[in-house]
C-alpha cells in the first residue's frame, strides 16, 4: 500500500518540479494536454471529462485551483474538500499524470510557464473564452471544449444535499 502513496504523492507537483518534468516529456516528444478546475466534489461528470481530456495527448496535466483560489471564485462556503484532498484525488486517477495546484483565479501563468500541446475545458466553456487559449494556438497547439454530461455539476449536487434528496 504504500508504494500506492508513493505514486500519488509523485504526481503532485510543484512549479518548478512540474515545469522540469514538463521540459523531461517534451524531450521525449510527449505531447502535453493541460486542463484546470476547482475539482471540488469529484463525479462522473469530472471522470469522463479527464479520460477524454488524457485521450488527446501523451500525459494530461491538472491544475487545481487553491482553497483561496475556489472561495474569491464559489464564495465563502466553497471548496467542501481542501486543496490537499481534492489534489490527492485527482492524482490517485490513472488517466490523470501530474497535478499542479495554483492560487490565482485562472491558471494563465501555468499556460505560460508550460506552454501545453492541447489545452481544454469542458463543455460549457466556449473555446475563444478558454483562459490561455491566444497562448497555445500562437504555439502551434490547440484548443477543445470537451463534452458535458448532462446533470452533473458539483453545484447541484451540493444543493441536492442541502435539500436532503
Amino acid at each position: 500500500m504504500n508504494s500506492y502513496y508513493n505514486i500519488i504523492a509523485q504526481k503532485i507537483q510543484g512549479h518548478e518540479q512540474a515545469k522540469q518534468t514538463i521540459q523531461q516529456w517534451k524531450k521525449q516528444s510527449k505531447s502535453i494536454v493541460f486542463t484546470n478546475g476547482c475539482f471540488d466534489l469529484i463525479h462522473l461528470g469530472h471522470l469522463y471529462y479527464l479520460a477524454e481530456a488524457a485521450s488527446l495527448g501523451d500525459r494530461l496535466v491538472v491544475a487545481v485551483n487553491s482553497d483561496n483560489s475556489v472561495k474569491n471564485l464559489k464564495g465563502i462556503n466553497r471548496p467542501i474538500k481542501n486543496q490537499e484532498t481534492r489534489m490527492n484525488l485527482l492524482a490517485s486517477l490513472a488517466v490523470v499524470d501530474m497535478v499542479i495546484l495554483f492560487d490565482e483565479t485562472t491558471p494563465l501563468q501555468l499556460i505560460e510557464a508550460i506552454v501545453p500541446d492541447v489545452l481544454v475545458k469542458g463543455g460549457d466553456w466556449r473555446t475563444e473564452d478558454i483562459v490561455g487559449s491566444d497562448i497555445v494556438l500562437k504555439n502551434n497547439g490547440r484548443v477543445e471544449s470537451l463534452s458535458f454530461v448532462e446533470g452533473n455539476s458539483t453545484t447541484a449536487l451540493i444543493e441536492k444535499i442541502q435539500l436532503g434528496q
